[in-house]
């Protein structure tokens, strides 16, 4: 294995994490805590006290991707993943191959840890990687992808965060027939709620995927007419924030995106769905926050906008902070700060039908950009242009995407 020194993970850091996992003092009611995340928190301080026996030597990363075809939207986003470290090492180690518990074949985890082998490798390779054979799996995971026009780096994002938490989902796949009964929250504190919710997901979604980049989002409904409150949550795996409209030919800022995004929206009587109290459609409020934040928070600038006719892109400057971005204001009530701090941009520069993405990450040595096969050093006076499109940031507290 290239760039890997050996890792016997079947050895006994794991037998250790499996007694420990079941042992009588690791209580079920501390379920909405995934097992997994545990067992990868155990694993990593048991590798650090181990780290003569088990180290990761790899090379800068500083390697570019061919352009197979149109492909600078993959090379692009493959590279911000490249430079997500819990992500990158869980790939280098191959660690999917000892807690999958999935059906599915890890054909495109395989072919994905195999370009991170290539673009990490410790020879300090001088031509670029070729990601031919991934995009191919790719692929045929999602036909939507086939042929040579140009795709969006946040749908294929999207679509490979999901196809590979698939195919490494630590969850055995059980066959569900029938609607599945709802749970009574009624009677639940909101955080219970939250917390079974996010249980009831962790039940049948578990993955490496789902500890880095998994949150979940709060919507709350307003009834003008009972002031009854209503809670739905979801799990989400980026946000989407819109720019405001003011800003198509200015400047604003990350905080009014998010103040956008989770600002309180007024909904009519004809796109309200029914007030549980008073049994119809009335009039009611809507409002977005963050309940559980993830790991890793992807926020994606949504440039492009479809209208009746035709799809336009906003070139608005949106400035973002490279260090101590606080999103506890959009968290839950006296949540504190929640701290995250940026480590790799998806660019994206031209119009609507025709356009080119780079990228910028951070590694331990400073910034550096990403335009396929080219591979340059950047100052951070330079990574704020108008051409950002999806921004990674990783909580500034969070353990897992500790740098090498």
């Amino acid at each position: 294995m290239p760039g890997v020194n050996g890792v016997n993970l079947e050895g006994s850091c794991e037998a250790l994490c499996r007694t420990l996992v079941s042992h009588d003092s690791l209580q079920r009611e501390t379920a909405d805590i995934s097992q997994s995340v545990l067992y990868t928190s155990l694993m990593g301080l048991l590798l650090v006290a181990d780290n003569e026996k088990a180290q990761i030597t790899i090379g800068s990363g500083r390697v570019g991707l061919r352009n197979t075809g149109n492909t600078c939207f993959l090379n692009a986003v493959v590279q911000c993943l490249s430079h997500t470290c819990g992500l990158r090492d869980y790939c280098l180690l191959r660690s999917y191959r000892h807690e999958k518990f999935s059906k599915e074949d890890a054909k495109l985890m395989e072919a994905f840890s195999q370009v991170l082998l290539d673009l990490w490798d410790v020879s300090e390779r001088d031509t670029a990687v070729n990601p031919r054979h991934f995009y191919n799996i790719f692929k045929e995971a999602v036909p939507h992808f086939s042929g040579y026009s140009q795709q969006d780096a946040q749908e294929f994002l999207r679509f490979l965060l999901d196809k590979l938490h698939t195919e490494i989902n630590r969850k055995p796949y059980i066959q569900r027939t029938g609607k599945q009964p709802e749970q009574n929250n009624a009677t639940f504190r909101l955080s219970e709620e939250a917390s079974a919710m996010w249980k009831k997901h962790l039940d049948r979604d578990d993955s490496r995927i789902v500890d880095l980049f998994s949150g979940q989002l709060r919507s709350s409904l307003h009834c003008s007419m009972c002031s009854h409150y209503s809670n739905t949550f979801d799990v989400f795996c980026d946000l989407s924030l819109p720019i405001p409209k003011r800003s198509y030919a200015g400047e604003v800022t990350l905080s009014e995106c998010l103040d956008l995004f989770s600002q309180e929206e007024k909904l009519d009587k004809e796109n309200s769905p029914m007030c549980e109290r008073c049994n119809r459609h009335t009039e009611c409020t809507k409002r977005l926050s963050i309940q559980r934040f993830p790991q890793v928070i992807v926020i994606h600038l949504n440039r492009f906008t479809t209208s009746r006719w035709s799809i336009s892109k906003s070139t608005a400057y949106v400035s973002f902070p490279l260090t101590n971005l606080d999103l506890g204001p959009y968290g839950p009530v006296d949540c504190g700060p929640v701290l995250y701090d940026l480590y790799a941009i998806c660019n994206h520069a031209g119009t609507v039908n025709t356009g080119h993405y780079t990228a910028c990450c951070l590694d331990e040595n400073g910034w550096c950009f990403y335009n396929d096969s080219s591979v340059t050093q950047v100052s951070e006076n330079q990574l704020q242009t108008n051409q950002a499109y999806v921004l990674f940031y990783q909580r500034s507290n969070s353990t897992a995407t500790v740098r090498k």
